[in-house]
């Protein structure tokens, strides 16, 4: 009651603040009647940054996600329709819920997210997982030791983000429990071998996407030369491992970690998987691959599926069709596979009948629905801010400063990546947005820098998208560890922006010298010095 009593109180506190901010809204919204038809007066402008940071707020604030991001669509919807009734509900309907559910990317995605859900439901039942970590009991026996073996399969498991925070996740879960590792330590790992891994692999989903939005160059060979520019993602590898061997842990996350020490791997009330692994118990005749065998199938249908999608059983080569394929259908359908292969096995080992297989279905459901209610209203969310020109504001704004502090560019556009990534909760659009002005900008005059530029956006996109509540990879990364979404999102963020001053400096040095080996040489040493700092600050973690 206390807790509840003191959210109440906090959020009592902003609703002056929140309702002072509305009244000067209001003059703005009497002018929509003088815009032209279809566009709302606050199209391409800050307005249409203001849901996003509503919702990110709330959610920090008040702890709880849900309720937090459906008033960020409230306002994104209200922003449009010019504060009228009927068009506010329609557009968050129509053009939200409805339009981000029925779109074909997003739905795959959530195929996915089921199938996936189901394959562990389905390890778990069979005693795959139970096996694993009896096994590496024996093999892992220290608390530094699992923190390794989970970057460590985070960074073998490159070809995609949503696919590495779900099978990292599964697969370590156990182990990191074992030696008491917090659930949100556990999504900070996960997190940071996702996305920055993936952002730095020619080979991924990733790369494809980046390589799409170069136009007029050749994308790929341009995402290769980025590679060793892209600092944050870099950095991000640096201080993982490096926190980890020094045992330093600092901000939210030290209580955590403290914590689980004790033997309370969640610290808060907020943890809607503790019970998932519990009510299903597993067979005691699995074997370790049991566990195995499904991930590495998993792993190579989804590869077959994406080049699949991209045209290589057409006649295309492995990278181009690669380049081209369709990440949420080639995930979905090999995932699809991955899980008939597993029910085959089980079925042929006999550690599972087909009822209890079938049995699975609905379980993996239900362990992924919080993440699918997350992203429904993260998606939605986006869909309110594209509708209001969030993407338009900022790439004017980012043409507008791309006059005389050249030299600075790539700075500068790692940190405006990291403000709309973090805005909008999307790495990708910001690719979209930002990669064809740099190209525009840079082309003709100065390709290193050019090369920089685009890898300081895939850096800030990157490093907006780790920071950001609302971000699908985040989400995902908390479905993979079974953390409670909040915890993860505010134990993560100070990890965040610790990298992203780091990799501020670095892109201003890469600015002026325009050297790979010297800047990400610099870049390393101040990263250890900041986490040699941190640990004499905090002191160490481990017993």
């Amino acid at each position: 009651m206390k807790q509840k009593r003191e959210k109440v109180c906090t959020l009592f506190r902003y609703l002056p603040g929140i309702c002072m901010m509305l009244s000067l809204l209001f003059p703005v919204a009497v002018r929509a009647e003088e815009e032209a038809a279809g566009t709302p007066a606050m199209y391409a402008t800050f307005w249409a940054l203001v849901p996003p940071i509503v919702a990110i707020a709330l959610a920090l604030i008040t702890k709880e996600v849900y309720s937090s991001l459906f008033v960020g669509i409230l306002v994104g919807a209200v922003f449009y329709s010019g504060f009228k009734f009927e068009e506010t509900v329609l557009h968050i309907f129509n053009d939200g819920f409805v339009a981000v559910l029925t779109d074909s990317y997003n739905m795959g995605i959530l195929i996915f997210l089921v199938i996936l859900g189901t394959m562990v439901a389905l390890m778990n039942r069979a005693g795959g997982s139970a096996a694993f970590g009896r096994w590496a009991s024996v093999h892992i026996k220290t608390r530094v030791g699992a923190s390794l073996a989970t970057i460590l399969l985070g960074v073998l498991i490159f070809i995609d983000d949503y696919f590495n925070c779900l099978t990292v996740g599964s697969v370590m879960r156990p182990v990191t429990d074992k030696h008491n590792i917090s659930r949100a330590k556990l999504a900070y790992l996960i997190d940071a071998t996702a996305a920055p891994v993936c952002i730095i692999a020619p080979i991924s989903s990733w790369a494809a996407a980046v390589s799409g939005f170069v136009e007029g160059e050749d994308g790929l060979a341009l995402f290769i030369k980025a590679i060793p520019y892209n600092y944050y993602a870099l950095l991000t590898i640096v201080m993982m491992v490096g926190m980890v061997l020094l045992k330093t842990e600092f901000g939210p996350m030290r209580k955590h970690e403290m914590n689980a020490l004790k033997g309370d791997i969640y610290t808060t009330p907020g943890r809607p998987y503790a019970n998932a692994e519990k009510e299903t118990e597993g067979n005691p005749r699995g074997k370790v691959f049991d566990l195995l065998i499904p991930i590495i199938s998993l792993v190579l249908c989804c590869v077959i599926g994406m080049i699949y999608t991209g045209g290589f059983f057409s006649g295309e080569n492995f990278v181009t069709a690669f380049s081209n394929s369709d990440a949420s259908v080639g995930l979905a359908i090999g995932s699809f596979f991955g899980l008939i292969i597993t029910i085959i096995l089980y079925l042929i080992r006999r550690v599972l009948s087909f009822k209890d297989c079938m049995a699975c279905l609905p379980d993996g459901f239900k362990a992924m629905v919080p993440a699918i209610l997350i992203l429904t209203c993260a998606w939605t969310l986006k869909a309110m801010t594209d509708s209001l020109g969030a993407a338009e504001y900022v790439a004017g704004a980012m043409e507008n400063a791309a006059g005389g502090l050249m030299n600075f560019l790539p700075a500068i556009i790692f940190l405006v990546g990291c403000f709309l990534s973090f805005a909008t909760g999307t790495s990708w659009g910001t690719f979209g947005i930002l990669i064809p002005i740099v190209v525009n900008v840079f082309e003709n005059s100065d390709p290193t820098l050019m090369i920089i530029s685009i890898s300081a956006c895939m850096a800030g996109a990157v490093c907006g998208d780790h920071c950001s509540p609302i971000s699908d990879t985040t989400i995902m990364a908390s479905a993979g560890a079974q953390c409670d979404h909040v915890n993860h999102v505010s134990t993560q963020l100070p990890y965040a922006m610790v990298c992203a001053a780091v990799s501020f400096v670095t892109y201003i040095v890469a600015g002026f010298l325009k050297n790979a080996g010297i800047s990400l040489a610099v870049g390393i040493v101040l990263m250890l010095a900041t986490i040699a700092f941190l640990h004499t600050r905090s002191g160490k973690m481990e017993v």
